[in-house]
């Protein structure tokens, strides 16, 4: 019977998708190749004074012993055949232990090949995870890192990034970071991009809760898995601030929480970013086109204003912001009524005859004045633009990594 020489150990598959290409840790090599010639005692059946019986071939208990202890099994699939081949030419004892030990060094080898196989992606990834650790890599980002990027836009794809001091001009400022979920299928760059979007639009208030205070021309960007990185197990999305104008880049912090605000201050811009993120859910059709989604959006916004007015009234504010508060609470309680009617409109006609009443209760005037008491930022955004927010299309940007 002839028996296949040993297959080789399998290659790593080269890793693919904008991620640190290396060095990474050595792949585990399996033995491979016959070794060199064994010694090995020779017995004969000549003249003795008494029966000797034949002697048990060597190499057949040595294919065996390997054979079962798994710790070479190439070396034993190899020894195997070299006894079977000497019991046949020579005589002598052990085809038994040869066959054993070639079949349990068969069954070794495949469980090394898939050891293996299983190790190229785990010491890949490890690797990619070990780069990540490095200045330089933009895995390596972490909430309030700034940072440039070779090519100076954040737009496109990253493989590595250059940290700087905040202080300092840069292209971009991480406020926040966060795993995505799911299997081994990648969901597609619509689906990634859609849950960066929508986690990293409302993540932004834990970080600059105070809206005023950010650019007109800053907006938010994410960094988001790849295809290939995806299916070393990478779902890291970073959420950043950026510059539209990339010449000028940012300069400075961004970051304005509850570690540098007075407690006064945080209650205010609690209560406000409540309506800021129910306004981030706008659908992206008009009521012209889906009604339904405009109504139940509508609903949201109406549950929101009417949490943002108990938070305004509950809180004991300072002297001096008292009545400018009040006076806050009461135009968005005023406008929860127009949100609640809008919820309820039987055409697209009256859902904009309530949606436009209640913008007006919403100008950002009206705020200035409270904002000048409690010590905040009294520059309204212009609307449509910047402080973070999206553009009048919608759509965020991105950086592939």
């Amino acid at each position: 019977m002839s028996i296949p020489p040993p297959p080789g150990p399998p290659q790593p598959e080269e890793p693919r998708g904008p991620y640190p290409q290396g060095p990474f840790p050595p792949y585990p090599q399996g033995p491979h190749g016959a070794p060199g010639p064994y010694p090995y005692q020779p017995w004969g059946q000549g003249y003795s004074p008494f029966s000797r019986p034949a002697p048990v071939n060597g190499v057949a208990i040595a294919s065996l012993v390997l054979g079962i202890l798994c710790f070479v099994p190439a070396v034993g699939l190899v020894l195997g055949v070299i006894a079977l081949a000497q019991i046949r030419k020579r005589g002598g004892q052990g085809k038994g232990m040869a066959v054993a030990g070639s079949i349990l060094s068969t069954v070794g080898l495949a469980l090394w090949a898939l050891a293996l196989a299983g190790g190229v992606h785990f010491f890949t990834w490890s690797g990619v995870k070990d780069a990540a650790g490095d200045h330089g890599s933009a895995y390596s980002l972490t909430e309030g890192d700034c940072f440039d990027v070779p090519s100076g836009s954040l737009e496109g794809t990253a493989y590595d990034v250059d940290k700087v001091l905040c202080e300092k001009e840069h292209d971009g400022e991480v406020f926040a970071v966060f795993q995505m979920t799911g299997g081994s299928a990648y969901p597609g760059d619509r689906k990634v991009t859609d849950i960066a979007e929508a986690r990293c639009y409302g993540l932004r208030y834990g970080y600059a809760m105070d809206a005023w205070a950010v650019p007109d021309d800053v907006y938010v960007y994410y960094m988001t898995p790849t295809r290939g990185s995806w299916g070393f197990g990478d779902r890291e999305v970073t959420c950043l601030f950026g510059s539209t104008d990339e010449t000028a880049g940012l300069t400075g912090s961004l970051r304005n929480d509850e570690r540098s605000l007075s407690d006064d201050q945080v209650a205010y811009l609690k209560a406000v970013d409540v309506e800021n993120a129910a306004l981030d859910r706008q659908p992206v059709d008009s009521p012209d086109d889906d009604l339904q989604g405009s109504r139940e959006w509508a609903g949201q916004m109406s549950a929101a204003l009417a949490r943002e007015t108990r938070l305004l009234r509950a809180h004991a504010w300072p002297a001096g912001a008292g009545k400018p508060v009040a006076e806050v609470a009461a135009k968005v309680a005023a406008g929860r009524k127009e949100w609640a009617l809008a919820a309820k409109a039987a055409d697209a006609d009256s859902f904009y005859a309530h949606y436009d009443r209640a913008m007006v209760l919403a100008d950002p005037d009206i705020s200035v004045t409270a904002r000048k008491a409690l010590g905040l930022a009294t520059t309204p955004p212009v609307a449509g633009q910047g402080s973070g927010g999206r553009d009048d299309g919608g759509d965020g940007s991105g950086l592939d990594v």
